[in-house]
């Protein structure tokens, strides 16, 4: 019986893998049929390396992880499948692609080949997610060098005035992408041993259980760090999801709603001080406040991405154009900063909202590894895992919509970028470690029977 429910849950996921391919497929062919008018099979190629490589991943899984969410592999296959269709399809609009082996679809399926390489290797190293809790201190230490490195001189690369990328030799790597995850273990580890003096009260105030004065330094600390990240670096998106993740954290670890409106108010003093006396917040707000103003939109790095985008989404209407219809390689970047608007405009708001299903879906999977959870640590690592994904894609599509400023943040799977990308596929295979670790110990198959103790 044992045995059946694990080969059950390994079935169910190879049954949304077949699905998965079935969708990247018709879309990789339905893009062939827009832009040429014919169908090009060669296509299957691309279709055929996304499988072989989650098809790897899912039979390491029945052997190293047989308990593991059934959900979580089939998601993230489709959107990385959708990111390179949509990817490859604005590679045929671009004439300069003629004839040329490297292109960013091409791209993206080697940075998809080594993020599930990676996370492979995780599924075998990490046999046990409590391993990384033995190193706290030192992934806090990891993360601030990974902050840091950006600003070393001949080290860090200046691109659209922020500092986050270092190139090494022909390589540019993010590395604040990999903090996302060095940092998650750092503060799960942090507030496992920190949740008592975390959780006293000192006072009331307007009916809020305030914490300690002595107690409020991890956040005024984390606060410094995010604050430096804007200044120095230039990097709204990027303090905001570290903020934000230190934030869910320690309510999840506290319960205390009085940290989360601590840490709001910092955020929103610090965010209105920078707008006001730093440049480059001040524009991005100017911009998306009144994006269709002569100043802003002829302006060198102003608003003409956003109003382009926005244009696009409204041209896709509920339906779509249809993949290979439409015209989203106009919209500056719409490989990366802008795939959600090029992935509007031809599938539709139909198509957003689906797409959108399936974030929701995988980060509703993680928080429920999260609460099923059978210690501290891995709770709070599969929450903040998960939410960071989801705030993630809420800054993009925020920003994209409008609904917010632009930051800069790369859309999870989708987006073009190798580093994004590699960090993704990391967060999925620990994801599916913590899911098959949960799922045993909370198995009663796996508890002693009555009246024997376990030892």
């Amino acid at each position: 019986m044992k045995r059946e429910r694990k080969q059950g849950l390994r079935n169910m996921e190879l049954g949304f893998l077949i699905v998965a391919y079935a969708i990247v497929l018709g879309a990789l062919l339905q893009v062939q049929l827009g832009v040429a008018g014919t169908f090009d099979f060669n296509v299957l190629t691309l279709v055929g390396l996304v499988a072989v490589l989650t098809l790897a991943m899912h039979i390491v899984l029945r052997f190293m992880a047989p308990r593991a969410d059934p959900f979580i592999l089939p998601i993230a296959t489709t959107l990385n499948g959708l990111g390179i269709a949509m990817i490859y399809r604005l590679d045929l609009a671009d004439s300069d692609n003629a004839g040329v082996f490297w292109t960013s679809s091409t791209a993206q399926i080697m940075y998809t080949a080594i993020g599930v390489g990676i996370g492979i290797a995780v599924l075998f190293i990490l046999r046990n997610h409590r391993l990384l809790q033995r190193y706290t201190y030192l992934f806090g230490l990891i993360s601030l060098v990974l902050l840091l490195l950006p600003l070393v001189p001949g080290l860090g690369v200046s691109e659209a005035n922020a500092r986050v990328w270092i190139s090494i030799g022909p390589f540019n790597f993010q590395p604040g992408e990999i903090a996302k995850i060095t940092l998650a273990i750092f503060f799960a580890g942090y507030l496992v041993t920190a949740r008592d003096s975390l959780s006293m009260v000192s006072r009331k105030f307007l009916g809020l259980k305030l914490p300690r004065m002595r107690d409020l330094g991890p956040i005024l600390i984390v606060w410094a760090v995010c604050m430096g990240i804007l200044v120095f670096q230039r990097d709204l998106g990027t303090s905001l999801l570290y903020f934000g993740l230190f934030l869910v954290m320690i309510f999840v670890a506290t319960g205390r709603i009085s940290w989360v409106i601590i840490g709001l108010g910092l955020f929103v003093a610090g965010a209105l001080v920078a707008a006001a006396n730093i440049s480059y917040v001040n524009w991005r707000v100017q911009a998306w406040l009144d994006p269709f103003s002569t100043e802003h939109y002829d302006a060198v790095g102003g608003s003409f991405q956003l109003v382009q985008g926005l244009f696009g989404l409204a041209n896709g209407g509920l339906i779509g154009t249809g993949l290979g219809q439409g015209r989203p390689d106009i919209t500056p970047l719409a490989e990366s900063d802008f795939i959600i608007a090029a992935l509007g405009e031809e599938l539709g708001l139909a198509g957003l909202f689906a797409i959108l299903a399936l974030y929701l879906l995988l980060v509703a999977r993680g928080f429920r590894i999260g609460h099923q959870g059978g210690d501290d640590f891995g709770r709070l690592l599969a929450t903040g895992l998960s939410f960071v994904i989801g705030l993630q894609v809420f800054i993009v599509v925020g920003g994209v919509t409008r609904v917010i400023p632009l930051t800069g943040l790369t859309t999870p799977f989708l987006a073009a970028g190798g580093s994004s990308l590699l960090t993704n596929w990391i967060v999925v295979a620990i994801l599916l470690r913590l899911s098959d670790t949960v799922r045993t110990s909370n198995s009663p198959l796996s508890s002693p029977p009555p009246g024997e103790v376990s030892k």
